[in-house]
């Protein structure tokens, strides 16, 4: 066996410090001046990307596991980081997102026009990618809650980059809230992992039973814990507002990578047990249903550009928890090709929305520098002035609708093929995984609505609004990272077979050892060559139309005229569609979970005034439920508060009443 010549463990440890050392110099003003030092910085990021995506495909090549120990003084054992083809796969977005997404900042976010937040967002925008670097690598709970807590920090301060913004703070505020809510849950799930192995130390794959209680206290817990992080409708509630008002640079690596260390840490427990029962399949499943579909739903009933991709990311996390669901199924009724499907279509539709959404935010944030507006119906005939930012922004529309030839419907295709397998079966697992194929349909079909509106209202049509009209094309160092995702977006979509090898090795990882032997090459269940074949002819079918399109219009007269006329001597902007009246049929079809809200105009008189109609669809979830439901909650324990009282002598008194019960329920 040939011995490698670098270690690729080694290589993504120097990555992760590469990425968190490279704001530092920032933080010293007097050493760098500041746009030489986001220029190093950024140096520095792309260097880490390049070594860390260099680590983590020798990791998928090979398919060998690396560990790292060392000893420190905290009493919990030693720590341990390592890699496997598991953690190499969601490391890939890991270092591409955050990589394409610094070049991009250089453009949109220039050290000269932003001198100062551009310090701050600098440094922990490189030490929030070594964090999720570091939480993929650790093998052991307290390395892991290290790293995971440095991640949620640098995105809290990410987050609220234009704290002078009322909306910013809120939504920062929200974010630390729930996440810490999150890491409760992971304070609770790693005791429990130690009560059920007996050490810090993840355990192996496949080493724990799933028959016991304490076995599904650690399932619900870290379900708990990790969807909060991911976005699983309804822990979803700190999502739309974060993603929103971050900087559109920090939203892509936000919605592209921070959800995917949440599917990480669930997956990775996953991993620990055999003999999975049933119902966990089929509640993952359910949830991602529902997730999926009201997720999409949330995101066609919106008017802000980011709110509405935001949603679409709570939509595409649940696609992702229907194919864990799938291989769960397939564990319990021991299906291994329904197994390998599922987690196949599960962790390559990872690695897509990644893509296809860092592209989606960095294509609004291109549209945002240009109108000055995140409000869809105030922009309008973007297309002719940003021609290359609507090019790319609609090849993340049609990879995001699960569309051929790109890259989203290669990963929803081998859940579709999960779900047919289930069908076959018998049982609970048959009847859950029939409802997921309709319901997979039915999340596809109204991100097809969804953004043919946004690409309609925003790129198509006449300006709504004459401050909103101007603007012009982004710069190289915003389309270039954008161009760079869009490719791989058409990569994949078109070669899909030349992931086969890696993406099976990296679902294998996530399952039981004994698995392997029995399960099918990706490359005989799923007809991955036939998706390249129908795709290159599509191409060849849109390139041919083109052609001919063009060739009949050289030759046509020619002439001018406002679009959107529809007859009229004078058009004006008012007649296009508008986000609301486009939206309208859909949102009232599910008006019984959106709560759409109407505040029709007051027309009184012969020669009324000039006034306007507004909706706009609730956060319902947190609006309707969970706000109503803490101030209730804080009604009644008002008196427990009079507990806090300020005085340091009261809180030394309770410290010591804790400490005198411990002693006796130790005692006795």
């Amino acid at each position: 066996m040939e011995q490698e010549v670098v270690s690729p463990c080694l290589l993504i440890v120097v990555a992760i410090l590469m990425a968190a050392l490279s704001g530092v110099p920032l933080l010293v003003p007097s050493l760098l001046r500041v746009v030489r030092g986001q220029q190093l910085a950024i140096l520095l990021l792309l260097s880490a990307s390049c070594v860390g995506l260099t680590g983590s495909i020798l990791t998928l090549v090979s398919g060998n596991s690396e560990r790292l120990h060392s000893v420190w003084s905290l009493p919990f054992g030693p720590v341990e980081i390592g890699v496997d083809p598991l953690s190499a796969w969601f490391l890939l977005p890991i270092f591409l997102i955050p990589g394409c997404a610094a070049l991009y900042a250089r453009g949109y976010w220039p050290a000269e026009n932003y001198p100062g937040n551009v310090r701050s967002m600098t440094f922990f925008f490189g030490l929030m990618m070594a964090a999720m670097a570091g939480v993929v690598v650790a093998r052991d709970g307290i390395s892991f809650l290290f790293a995971w807590e440095i991640m949620a920090l640098s995105c809290y301060f990410l987050v609220s980059t234009e704290d002078e913004k009322r909306e910013v703070c809120e939504a920062g505020t929200l974010y630390m809230i729930t996440t810490h809510i999150a890491t409760l849950g992971l304070f609770a799930l790693f005791p429990l992992l130690h009560l059920l192995s007996g050490s810090w130390l993840f355990p192996a794959v496949g080493s724990q039973s799933a028959s016991s209680p304490l076995a599904t206290a650690v399932f619900l817990t870290a379900l708990f814990g990790f969807g909060v992080k991911a976005g699983i409708m309804p822990l979803h509630i700190w999502l739309p507002s974060a993603h929103a008002n971050a900087p559109s640079h920090v939203s892509a690596a936000m919605s592209g990578v921070i959800l995917k260390i949440g599917i990480y840490g669930l997956v990775r427990t996953l991993s620990f047990f055999h003999t999975l029962p049933l119902w966990w399949g089929c509640f993952l499943l359910l949830l991602g249903i529902v997730s999926g579909v009201v997720g999409v739903a949330f995101a066609i009933g919106q008017h802000d550009l980011k709110r509405l991709l935001a949603y679409h990311s709570i939509e595409n996390i649940g696609i992702i928890i229907m194919g864990l669901g799938v291989a769960l199924i397939g564990r319990a009724i021991e299906s291994p090709a329904m197994i390998l499907l599922g987690m196949a279509g599960a962790l390559l539709h990872v690695l897509n929305h990644a893509v296809f959404k860092a592209l989606l935010f960095l294509g609004a944030g291109s549209v945002i520098h240009a109108s000055g507006t995140r409000e869809i119906d105030l922009m309008g005939g973007l297309g002719r002035r940003l021609p290359y930012t609507a090019l790319l922004f609609g090849v993340g529309a049609v990879a995001i609708c699960g569309l051929p030839p790109l890259n989203g419907f290669v990963s929803e295709l081998l859940i579709y093929l999960g779900c047919f397998r289930g069908v076959q079966g018998s049982g609970g697992g048959a009847a859950t995984t029939a409802l997921a194929a309709p319901a997979l349909a039915l999340v596809g079909g109204l991100a097809v609505a969804c953004f043919v509106k946004v690409y309609g209202i925003v790129f198509l049509g006449m300006p709504r609004t004459e401050e909103h009209a101007g603007g012009h094309e982004a710069g190289w160092q915003m389309l270039l990272p954008m161009t760079l995702l869009a490719l791989v977006c058409c990569a994949i979509g078109l070669a899909p077979s030349l992931l086969s090898g890696i993406l099976q090795r990296a679902s294998l990882a996530a399952l039981p050892t004994f698995l392997p032997m029995a399960v099918q090459p990706l490359s005989l269940l799923a007809p991955l060559p036939m998706v390249t074949l129908l795709g290159v002819v599509l191409l060849a079918f849109v390139a041919a139309l083109a052609f001919w399109y063009r060739r009949r219009l050289a030759s046509a007269p020619l002439g001018e005229s406002a679009t959107w006329g529809c007859g009229y001597q004078r058009p004006s902007p008012a007649m296009q569609y508008s986000a609301s009246s486009f939206a309208q049929m859909l949102t009232d079809l599910f008006a019984f979970v959106l709560k759409p809200r109407s505040h029709p105009p007051a027309v009184s008189g012969i020669f009324p005034k000039h006034t306007r109609f507004h909706s706009h669809v609730p956060e319902a979830m947190l609006e309707l439920v969970y706000i109503p439901a803490l101030k209730r909650l804080h009604q009644r324990f008002s008196g427990v508060r009079k507990l806090q009282g300020g005085l340091l002598n009261q809180y030394v008194l309770y410290i010591l009443l804790t400490l005198v019960v411990l002693f006796l329920c130790d005692y006795f």
